[in-house]
């Protein structure tokens, strides 16, 4: 890769790091569920008036909006809302590797190299490791929230890989209109009418802030980037890229929100990180029968979801 495009591939994963910071200060504005759909709205307005006609069947927009948009980031949100710490969250969300592999076992037929099964162990083992760190300082159910949300996030990475949609900008802009209104009506349900108006008639300059910055700068930008840089390497040369994203974003959390790194957090981190890059980086065995479509460049149909 160019130094410029190293460059950009170190910004997105700063992007995408800090974007955890930036939800827990956006979480103090408004009610998780209402937060994720305004994340949405603005992601989609006015980027789907740009971005042209999807380039992917609806059904898998719908399916990735629901699974990615809905599932994901709901469970996300709410979890950090209950008590998970945001550097912690950027960290425990990358077991999603681990989700996608063994979905990929056993959705797509990949056979996985022994090298590949040893790193989701490891990646457990940290899993493992984190658990018991939060359990000892925080609610286990906050933790829980969040590794359903990576596994959500699995499952939207293996029906991306099915869709392979041959744009990544294109499809994330249009699979951001599907969770606005599922969203908001969980959000009137579970938190309230009154709670979202509140928060809506409160918003400040602060709270509008971390809106844009989750959609415009973490999707629209980050995506964009990405998808730019998948475009013109092979997946395996940018993917190591994202390994980065939970420094960025346990750094960001301790520099601006005072969390702190204990012993056993560390320990977490080694283990999961490395457990990922082995699980993620280590290609499955020859012969395996992925039925992905045909995309014109190398890499676009890869995991565009991955690493947010």
């Amino acid at each position: 890769m160019r130094p410029f495009h190293v460059l950009l591939a170190v910004l997105v994963a700063a992007v995408w790091g800090v974007n955890f910071t930036v939800i827990e200060i956006g979480l103090d504005h408004f009610p998780p569920l209402l937060f994720s759909a305004l994340r949405f709205l603005a992601a989609a307005l006015p980027a789907v008036f740009l971005v042209g006609r999807p380039k992917v069947a609806w059904k898998w927009i719908v399916a990735v909006g629901l699974v990615l948009g809905v599932a994901k980031f709901g469970l996300l949100f709410v979890g950090m809302e209950a008590g998970m710490p945001a550097g912690l969250s950027s960290l425990v969300l990358q077991i999603q590797a681990v989700f996608t592999a063994l979905f990929a076992i056993a959705f797509l037929g990949e056979r996985p190299t022994p090298l590949r099964l040893l790193g989701m162990v490891v990646a457990l083992a940290g899993i493992g490791v984190a658990a018991v760190e939060e359990g000892a300082s925080g609610p286990l159910t906050a933790f829980a929230l969040v590794v359903a949300a990576a596994a959500c996030w699995g499952a939207s990475n293996v029906l991306t890989r099915k869709a392979a949609p041959p744009d990544s900008l294109n499809f994330m802009v249009w699979v951001s209109t599907i969770p606005v209104l599922p969203l908001l009506a969980l959000s009137v349900a579970v938190e309230g009418w009154s709670a979202d108006l509140a928060a809506l008639r409160a918003l400040d300059w602060q709270g509008a802030g971390t809106v844009l910055y989750v959609a415009w700068v973490t999707t629209v930008f980050g995506f964009g980037v990405w998808g730019w840089l998948l475009h013109r390497h092979p997946a395996s040369t940018v993917a190591p890229f994202s390994l980065l994203v939970p420094v960025f974003g346990m750094s960001s959390a301790a520099l601006f929100l005072g969390e702190s790194m204990t012993g056993l957090r560390w320990i977490a981190a080694a283990l999961l990180v490395g457990g990922v890059a082995l699980a993620s980086l280590t290609p499955p065995r020859r012969g395996t029968t992925t039925p992905v479509a045909k995309s014109p460049r190398p890499g676009a149909a890869r995991d565009v979801t991955s690493c947010r």
